[in-house]
């Protein structure tokens, strides 16, 4: 005996109703997780303000080794320069090497016969559902 087939609409109807609690549960997670963040900086800090106290740079207790070090974070405040400077000093290496996806279909659309060697792309279909609006 064959099972009844399921509509379009109720699938769609679903879909949407499995994307809402996602959505929910995404959120109360990030919630969660921003609680336990804030209370690990302020643990972090305070093991930091101790090091800092008795000026040294890591120390063991029982419960684990606690280690200071200085983290460096760079940026560009002038990306021209950035790349005039990479260029000048063949310093690739200081760059990530990633490709903006919506740049790069901007730019195969307006240059349809001058793609990149080696350009690699996976596509896929993917559906997009939104809710009935109303009427």
């Amino acid at each position: 005996m064959n099972a009844p087939a399921i509509s379009t609409e109720e699938i769609t109807r679903a879909y949407i109703k499995v994307r809402t609690r996602i959505e929910k549960v995404v959120t109360e997670h990030k919630l969660q997780l921003k609680e336990l963040e804030d209370s690990k900086d302020l643990l972090a800090d305070a093991l930091l303000e101790h090091c800092n106290m008795h000026g040294m740079d890591s120390f063991k207790t029982d419960a684990g080794t606690v280690t200071r070090k200085v983290r460096s974070r760079y940026w560009a405040a002038d990306w021209e320069a950035m790349y005039d400077y990479v260029n000048k000093h063949k310093a690739p290496h200081l760059m990530e090497k990633r490709i903006h996806s919506k740049n790069m279909v901007d730019h195969l659309e307006d240059n349809p016969e001058d793609v990149p060697e080696g350009l690699q792309v996976d596509k896929k279909y993917v559906v997009s559902v939104r809710k009935p609006t109303s009427t």
